[in-house]
């Protein structure tokens, strides 16, 4: 994931719509955590609305991309943030009552093997709570994968899908075994998209950006991107209110016995 180059402001030309499982995984989390770490944290527009859910509360932002801890630090005061990779992050010394994750771990290959040291420096009563898409069978995703394997793209951007999540059973059964109280759930959101190319518009603030960097050249980005957007058109076409994105997410809140 620190590979990945991440523009804030193209991410949240959707941030009503990227922050609503944020707010829903939340609102499952019980009690009045003290100290609390957002992994992947991003532009920092949802964890500073942590110190309104539980004032007091210590809140730490981490992110490996500059660019959105740059933002998150302009966002509000209050937060602290750290630059840093989810992959080697150790909680021990942050000593949080809840590490929070809201779509991140996706990026995160084998993040089921972090879990033990996660829940390890987690309180009793301590929680671990995060959302994941897991859409990636989606055309959104698959025809980018066909599209970068196709002849013209495959010596550059060739490879399976840049991101995948274990099943719900693994997470369940993954944290159980670790000692904790575990709700797993899923929800299938319809989103009603608006303008011109916006499946394409918002693919560009996250599945898109491995292809986007590995492009560099302006004339050979644009050919890329047109040959999606009309992938992308024929698989999402406008109705009379707008285009839907089909889009499905997991849901952890694991409490530490």
């Amino acid at each position: 994931m620190g590979a990945v180059s991440w523009d804030p402001q193209q991410y949240l030309r959707h941030a009503d719509l990227r922050s609503r499982p944020f707010f829903e995984l939340v609102d499952r989390v019980p009690g009045r955590p003290g100290r609390v770490v957002d992994l992947g944290c991003g532009p920092g527009n949802t964890t500073v609305t942590l110190l309104g859910r539980w004032p007091g509360a210590h809140v730490l932002g981490l992110d490996s991309s500059p660019e959105m801890i740059e933002q998150a630090r302009q966002e509000a005061t209050g937060v602290a943030y750290r630059l840093g990779d989810i992959g080697s992050y150790d909680p021990a010394p942050d000593a949080p009552d809840l590490i929070l994750s809201n779509a991140a771990l996706q990026w995160v290959p084998g993040h089921l093997d972090l879990f033990p040291r996660w829940v390890e420096a987690l309180p009793a009563g301590g929680v671990l709570a995060f959302q994941v898409p897991a859409n990636f069978s989606e055309p959104s995703h698959t025809l980018l994968t066909e599209l970068r394997n196709s002849p013209r793209w495959r010596a550059r951007l060739g490879g399976p899908h840049r991101a995948e999540v274990p099943t719900p059973t693994a997470y369940l059964e993954t944290l159980a075994a670790l000692g904790c109280a575990v709700d797993v759930w899923e929800t299938t959101y319809h989103q009603v998209l608006q303008g011109e190319q916006p499946v394409l518009d918002w693919m560009r603030g996250t599945g898109l950006r491995p292809a986007l960097d590995l492009l560099p050249d302006q004339d050979e980005r644009a050919d890329f991107l047109t040959a999606y957007a009309a992938l992308l058109d024929g698989a999402y076409p406008r109705r009379a209110f707008g285009t839907v994105l089909p889009y499905r997410r997991v849901f952890v809140v694991a409490i530490k016995n």
